[in-house]
């Protein structure tokens, strides 16, 4: 399944890459977040890969819920798909957006791919642990090698999002009394976690269940994990709750090794 996830990432990621090279439109959702073709086109050309090749395995992509297509997932195995994470990153140009692929089995991310078509780096995650790929401009793998988060540092380096900045995240951050805070768009916080850059990563502002939990994936099979305020695991598959939309996370924090 990983080797189709990179598949998939690796296809969806060279069409982002031709749209981010001429320049697109940008367009506003219903819930005035933003998307462009790059996010469309990038949703069909990976569901076009997954879905007949997993045919039993509902798909959750996140253009198509915003167009109401929301398959049930009451089996507890289903795909979690983000297809250009980090849309502001894409229209800013800074390269910090990435392609997000997970299983997710009853609640738990337990394989993923995170991919970064400018920045030639790809982040997979599953039961054997976690792996970082190299690729050239072609968006060819050249060099995969294993990673591993690193037991944290005192005071901790922490991630932060780039472009939903907080007042909460920043007080937990204060409270941390961290040595260092980068902030990096899009998944990639999950990654450079997973591959032991940093030790921690707060988010207090909303998320969907698609923006986090490839990279959520990656960072477990990294020996890392993210956890609620309260100290439990995050899980996925969330619906039907009074006070939440369905997919939406509540405030947590991803960790390095623990």
């Amino acid at each position: 399944m990983l080797a189709l996830f990179e598949k998939a990432a690796l296809e969806a990621g060279r069409v982002i890459l031709d749209i981010y090279a001429r320049g697109c439109a940008v367009d506003t959702k219903a819930d005035a977040t933003p998307v462009t073709e790059a996010d469309i086109r990038a949703e069909e050309i990976i569901l076009s890969i997954l879905a007949p090749a997993l045919p039993d395995l509902p798909i959750i992509a996140e253009e198509q819920v915003a167009a109401g297509i929301v398959p049930d997932v009451s089996g507890g195995r289903f795909l979690l798909i983000d297809p250009l994470d980090g849309t502001r990153e894409f229209i800013s140009r800074n390269g910090e957006f990435t392609v997000n692929i997970a299983l997710i089995d009853n609640g738990v991310p337990v394989a993923g791919i995170v991919h970064a078509p400018v920045l030639g780096t790809a982040y997979l995650g599953g039961p054997d642990g976690a792996v970082k790929l190299t690729l050239d401009a072609d968006q060819q793998v050249i060099s995969r090698h294993a990673i591993s988060a690193r037991a944290g540092a005192t005071p901790p380096i922490a991630m932060a999002s780039r472009s939903h900045q907080d007042p909460e995240t920043a007080a937990c951050l204060q409270q941390m009394n961290v040595s260092e805070c980068r902030h990096i768009g899009s998944s990639l916080k999950f990654g450079l976690l997973a591959e032991g850059l940093a030790d921690v990563y707060p988010r207090f502002g909303r998320t969907m269940e698609w923006d986090t939990a490839a990279g959520d994936a990656v960072l477990r099979a990294a020996g890392g994990i993210t956890l609620l305020v309260d100290g439990t695991p995050l899980l996925y598959g969330k619906r039907r709750r009074p006070d939440m939309a369905d997919f939406a996370n509540p405030a947590f924090i991803a960790w390095g090794k623990r």
